[in-house]
């Protein structure tokens, strides 16, 4: 038996032959693929965090990658990010992660993980599943990231913290939503026509 990062078939399983070198290609491109999307950025005036395209990323990540190499896939991509310019805007560097941001690229990680989770329990081939799923991400990174950013900004402050980090990326991150609720499904569907439905 070949050693592998799968926990149960995802929407990528049904694609690439499973086995080891094969979930770490997929690690390092899902890292690749959220510092891509983090390079659509926003920047609005008298806004401490960015509109970017990453979040689309962790939920597309997860919901492909299933859970570990979801987890793996923000990890690596969090790390890379204290040496290499990565984040949004083509930040780096430590200080990200203990300003602003930072609670918000911790959030990728556990977000990834638990958008992954319940890919494994199919969720990611139904549309109201899926939007189910990727409002449960976002909603996991939101969470963090306005705790970080109340603390680290504002003293504690969530009123300030959610007037900042998060209303006024909620219609955003909803559309984001809607994306990935579309387009995991849609791709499930058209892998099952193309390979056929186990």
């Amino acid at each position: 038996m070949s050693m592998t990062l799968t926990v149960k078939p995802t929407l990528v399983d049904r694609v690439v032959p499973n086995s080891f070198a094969a979930d770490i290609a997929l690690v390092i491109g899902g890292a690749a693929f959220t510092a891509l999307m983090a390079q659509v950025s926003i920047t609005v005036p008298g806004q401490v965090v960015p509109f970017t395209g990453q979040t689309l990323a962790v939920l597309l990540t997860g919901a492909a990658l299933g859970s570990v190499r979801g987890l793996l896939s923000m990890a690596l991509y969090v790390l890379a990010g204290l040496v290499l310019p990565v984040y949004s805007g083509g930040a780096h560097g430590i200080g990200q992660l203990l300003g602003a941001t930072g609670g918000y690229l911790f959030g990728f990680i556990v977000a990834s993980y638990l958008v992954g989770v319940l890919a494994e329990r199919k969720f990611s081939s139904h549309v109201v599943k899926m939007l189910v799923t990727s409002l449960v991400g976002t909603a996991v990174i939101y969470a963090l990231g306005v705790t970080v950013l109340s603390y680290s900004v504002f003293g504690g402050d969530f009123t300030q913290g959610i007037k900042y980090g998060m209303t006024p990326f909620l219609v955003w991150d909803g559309v984001k939503a809607l994306l990935a609720a579309g387009l995991v499904p849609g791709t499930w569907a058209l892998v099952n026509k193309i390979k056929g439905s186990n």
